[in-house]
């Protein structure tokens, strides 16, 4: 079996291709820093990993219009490796999780609040002194049918 289940945040916002052909579909990469917990002599210490993702089609498209750098997401796929001859002539090898469902992991309350990092402040977004916990759900944004989102 081969399954994998990664929660993390998105390093940089998605790059998105669309292939040739008949059927124009879109691809998505992107990469998630997904937190490594480890043991130091001084206590606990945190790492990230940080694992390259690929979405096609509805998945690749969801996050062309709703992903960008230091959005925390959960996706489960399976792991893909593969591998290339570059152009010196070396070997180099891959690894990569292909997206087969993927979700929101905060609302957007608590992301506008651990993203302050990554939003300048006057770009309206709310800050953590304004911003509104809510209920604890997802706003799922207007705009979006239900056949269009990525997870069941």
């Amino acid at each position: 079996m081969n399954k994998v289940i990664l929660m993390g945040r998105l390093t940089r916002d998605p790059e998105i291709r669309y292939s040739q052909g008949e059927r124009s579909m879109a691809i998505a990469r992107y990469t998630l820093a997904v937190d490594r917990r480890r043991r130091s002599n001084n206590g606990e210490e945190a790492t990230a990993d940080f694992i390259s993702c690929v979405a096609f089609d509805r998945l690749a498209e969801f996050a062309e219009k709703y992903l960008h750098q230091g959005t925390k997401i959960v996706v489960s796929g399976r792991i893909q490796t593969g591998s290339y001859t570059n152009k010196d002539g070396q070997k180099v090898y891959t690894t990569e999780v292909i997206v087969e469902e993927s979700e929101f992991a905060e609302s957007k309350a608590a992301a506008s609040e651990s993203h302050a990092s990554y939003q300048a402040p006057s770009q309206g977004r709310p800050t953590p002194g304004n911003a509104n916990i809510g209920d604890g759900f997802m706003n799922i944004p207007d705009g979006v049918e239900d056949e269009g989102l990525p997870f069941n």
